[in-house]
């Protein structure tokens, strides 16, 4: 459904003209520009969750305007839509209508489409040869859970499940209800997606000769279809970075136990390895000294789901607690920029991120890449959190 609350004009006769007016909840007008073969027009700054349509028309009137396929999504920064401008088409008036966004799922947010770049930033570099090169990515808008998945919301689909040919999913493990599950391995979190799709309602995405419910493979996933899945890893990437761009975190800089369930490492048993690691040490912490809330007689063991902050886009837990499995099986990253990236077709391993209970702080930086682990193992340090595409 669109709104014209909001309507930006440009207008091409011998020379633009540019007329706008400012839109309810906007705190500036539009500014549009030809720049080489585009038509831009910049909303700054945007509002975060909005949609906001391109249209044209030749005449403006109130019948004949039409959308050129073009729909951004606000993150509360300076937005750029453009269109291919071909100098004497009908298109003689541009402007801009607001698309009533569907509301995000309850528990999700929404992670505007758009580009970001991928990879270890740090300056001087703190990462490793599988965080570069540095590329440009795009990324389709889509929804990531603000939580990793629970052991009792597990239980609940499982049990459903159970009845409607899901047979051989796991109880998996964790410290209680509401702490995340572990020890699944990845074959089931994808049939366990798939479940909670089809127990709501909605188009599971996650295919063997039919949708997977048993068994052991290699799904094909339908990325255009509204079920639960897991996210790739280039959006697992885009949501950890909360909107944030060339910080080690979900947050900025730096790291401390106020901020996530982790291990402060240290070589020496007094100061800390990492420079970015600013949790302060207590004597006789000795090398490893983990959360002190989440640690009995030196052991330590994941928080309740949603115990920090969370990140600029809601999502808690992006570093530290668990492991999160992606989609994609793990390779080396490209030089050129990409839309859209799902890893390749086949490989060893799935890839996760965000460093556990147990990771030091270099393991929980937003671009540190694990190079995963075979899909059909399990792991106590290692959990998922869902993802689903942005259908209309």
């Amino acid at each position: 459904m669109k709104t014209l609350l909001v309507l930006s004009g440009l207008c091409f006769v011998s020379a633009p003209a540019v007329h706008a007016q400012i839109a309810s909840g906007e705190r500036v007008a539009p500014k549009m520009e030809i720049s080489g073969d585009s038509v831009n027009l910049t909303i700054q700054p945007s509002v975060i969750g909005r949609n906001y349509q391109l249209q044209y028309s030749d005449t403006m009137a109130g019948d004949t305007w039409q959308d050129t396929g073009v729909v951004r999504s606000g993150d509360g920064g300076n937005l750029v839509i453009s269109t291919p401008y071909v100098a004497g088409t009908s298109r003689l008036f541009y402007r801009v209508a607001l698309v009533e966004a569907t509301p995000a799922p309850a528990g999700f947010s929404l992670i505007s489409e758009g580009s970001f770049l991928m990879g270890d930033q740090s300056n001087p570099l703190v990462g490793s040869s599988p965080e570069l090169p540095v590329h440009k990515v795009y990324v389709s808008a889509f929804y990531m859970a603000k939580h990793e998945v629970t052991q009792e919301l597990w239980n609940e689909v499982k049990t459903w499940g159970a009845t409607h040919g899901y047979t051989d999913l796991p109880t998996g493990a964790s410290k209680g209800a509401n702490h995340p599950v572990h020890s699944i391995s990845w074959h089931a979190m994808v049939k366990w997606c798939n479940a909670r799709s089809q127990k709501e309602g909605l188009n599971p995405c996650y295919t063997i000769s039919g949708v997977y419910k048993t068994g052991s493979g290699a799904p094909v996933c339908h990325w255009s279809l509204n079920g639960y899945r897991l996210p790739s890893e280039a959006e697992w990437e885009k949501a950890a970075r909360g909107g944030l761009s060339a910080q080690n975190f979900p947050w900025g800089n730096t790291i401390s136990h106020s901020q996530a369930n982790y291990c402060v490492y240290s070589s020496n048993g007094t100061t800390n390895d990492y420079i970015y690691d600013v949790a302060p040490r207590p004597p006789g912490t000795v090398y490893e000294y983990f959360h002190p809330t989440y640690a009995v007689n030196g052991y330590s063991y994941t928080s309740p789901v949603g115990s920090f902050t969370p990140n600029g886009y809601g999502l808690y837990d992006m570093a530290g607690n668990l492991w999160e499995w992606c989609w994609d099986w793990y390779a080396g990253y490209p030089s050129t920029s990409q839309s859209d990236p799902r890893g390749p077709e086949s490989g060893a391993y799935r890839v996760f991120r965000g460093g556990d209970w147990n990771s030091v702080a270099n393991s929980c930086r937003v671009a540190f890449r694990n190079d995963g682990y075979y899909p059909a193992n399990r792991d106590n340090l290692v959990g998922f959190r869902l993802a689903r595409t942005a259908v209309p």
